[in-house]
């Protein structure tokens, strides 16, 4: 027999307002908290239940919502009426645990190995232009098109983005085998073990110690030096050519390519390296006419040099950047210092030139990247030092700073007049220099590490009149170790072998051929891409004709 079912008494609110009428107030002792519409109603045992920070943060957004749409949020002052709170039990316990781990931080690329050490590799490309310069400025001897990359900090927010060219033509053929945003790249490591060096040619000379008495008080104007430089790419080097042949390493590259390539995440212009792989080597190298041939200035600033034809644009700039450093370089030079050579300069025909060499130390070393114990993995890198100190006991290399005008767009934010404050105020130029030139310094620093210079000799040079850029005075001189400079720049050197070994694992998972990674023009990312085998093959030949063609008279 079905039981009788009563219905339970309904207290109606007559005056239609939302929640229980009067009469279901009076409740004795449990009493009765107010609520809102908006507040989260959640199951009796939530274990998902957000903190108490998340919690009352959404109180607060619903109890604002509710005053933006002219509610009234009921309740909000009794939220945590019958809230329980036992600070002393409650804190420690939790069901599931919530507490933060610390990244496990894998090798490049998921390697594992042992935390430090490692054998290094090099890559190159096939045959650009030889890169010979002397010192004064030839025409159409630099080529370089585009900028690139973002930067960060504030000030800059409220204007346009540029958009910059890319520093090679993206053919419509090639194929993108990989995204390697920065901040990937940034969390990268990989300790590297002291390198071997295996060979050194060329001519070095000494140091002339009268350059480092130089102050805004005892100037000394550059000097044009007829001097030959060569700046070689991989594959056109001959020494490396027979080490590879020996199969004396898995990579080869320069330093001025694995520089590049070790600072990427700081660069903000476009810039690629070619890369090709025969058999179970890698090269790295650089195409004719590539912005590594030149030298940026002030690339990191939050307004950099505009990219114009005139005298203080982007290009002009970089042209009397490069054209400083190589006069700077050679007039450091004692005349009376012994010259020496170990081996001749490899670059050098004496059949058919006959300028004077430039003094430069080439030194061919060898690094280990592997990160197993049983695995062969090295990089054998050219290396450049500029002179020696003392008895050859101290190899040094020779870099250039230049202020062209402090007052121009890209100078610097209240750039200081280095005439004046060189001196007295060294560390805020310093400082402005590392900001504005981030990149540029920290490749130099790079450089000098992988060559094995023991200290690194920085010149200030500005124009002698702001309207000129071919007269320059050398207003100061400093001397740096390059770890330190390295580490006063904060320049991880495990940060930037963990992206040389991500890059050449990436090249040794693919079959043979040409590959070229590109730094994009306008966003903090590299690519790389698959080409077909002579993708540059024209590029170069156009190169070479450009630069055999006579210069017309002006």
């Amino acid at each position: 027999m079905a039981l009788d079912f009563v219905l339970p008494t309904i207290h109606d609110n007559a005056d239609g307002s939302w929640g229980p009428s009067s009469s279901a107030l009076e409740m004795g002792p449990l009493g009765y908290s107010a609520y809102s519409k908006f507040d989260k109603v959640t199951r009796i045992a939530d274990w998902h239940a957000e903190t108490d920070a998340g919690a009352s943060n959404q109180r607060g957004r619903q109890q604002q919502q509710g005053r933006r749409q002219g509610r009234e949020a009921y309740g909000a002052g009794d939220a945590n009426a019958f809230g329980y709170v036992h600070d002393e039990d409650e804190k420690s316990f939790s069901l599931v645990d919530n507490s933060s781990r610390a990244a496990a931080r894998g090798r490049p690329g998921g390697l594992r190995g042992r935390p430090t050490g490692g054998r290094g590799m090099v890559s190159g490309q096939r045959g650009p232009q030889r890169g010979r310069t002397i010192g004064a400025p030839q025409r159409g001897g630099y080529g370089w098109r585009g900028r690139g990359g973002g930067r960060g900090g504030y000030g800059g927010y409220d204007k346009p983005q540029r958009t910059r060219d890319s520093s090679v033509a993206i053919g419509p053929e090639w194929q993108v085998l990989e995204e390697l945003e920065f901040s990937r790249l940034n969390k990268l490591s990989m300790g590297v073990d002291e390198p071997k060096t295996l060979e050194s040619a060329g001519t070095l000379q000494g140091y002339d110690k009268a350059f480092d008495r130089i102050n805004t008080r005892n100037l000394k104007n550059l000097e044009i030096q007829e001097r030959v430089r060569y700046n070689e790419t991989t594959t056109e080097d001959p020494i490396i050519k027979k080490l590879a042949d020996q199969k004396a390493a898995t990579v080869f590259a320069t330093d001025s390519i694995l520089s590049v390539l070790m600072c990427a995440p700081r660069s903000v212009n476009s810039w690629d390296i070619v890369i090709e792989r025969r058999g179970d080597q890698v090269f790295l190298d650089k195409r004719g006419g590539a912005p590594f041939d030149v030298i940026s200035v002030n690339e990191n600033a939050m307004d950099p040099p505009a990219d114009s034809d005139d005298l203080n644009g982007a290009a002009s700039l970089s042209l009397e950047a490069t054209y400083i450093n190589q006069n700077f370089t050679a007039q450091i030079i004692d005349p009376k210092s012994k010259p020496y050579t170990p081996a001749p300069n490899p670059f050098y025909d004496t059949a058919i030139e006959s300028e004077p060499l430039a003094s430069t130390l080439y030194r061919y070393r060898k690094f280990d990247l592997s990160i197993e114990e049983d695995e062969e993995l090295d990089l054998i890198v050219r290396t450049e030092v500029d002179a020696y100190l003392g008895k050859r006991s101290h190899l040094i290399t020779v870099k250039a700073l230049n202020e062209y005008d402090p007052r121009q767009q890209g100078a610097g934010n209240k750039a200081l007049d280095w005439r004046k404050n060189l001196d007295t105020q060294k560390g805020a130029i310093v400082a402005n220099e590392m900001k504005n030139n981030s990149v540029k310094l920290a490749r130099w620093a790079v450089q000098s590490y992988l060559a094995g210079a023991e200290l690194m000799k920085l010149g200030y040079l500005s124009r002698a009149n702001p309207r000129d850029a071919q007269r320059h005075t050398i207003v100061g001189l400093q001397s740096t170790k390059p770890l330190d400079f390295a580490r006063q720049m904060n320049v991880s050197l495990n940060n930037g072998w963990g992206i040389v070994r991500t890059l050449v694992d990436m090249v040794l998972k693919q079959p043979e051929g040409m590959y070229i990674l590109v730094k994009d023009p306008n966003n903090p990312m590299l690519r790389l891409y698959s080409v077909p085998e002579h993708a540059f093959d024209e590029e170069e030949e156009e190169e070479l004709v450009h630069h055999h063609q006579p210069e017309e008279d002006e």
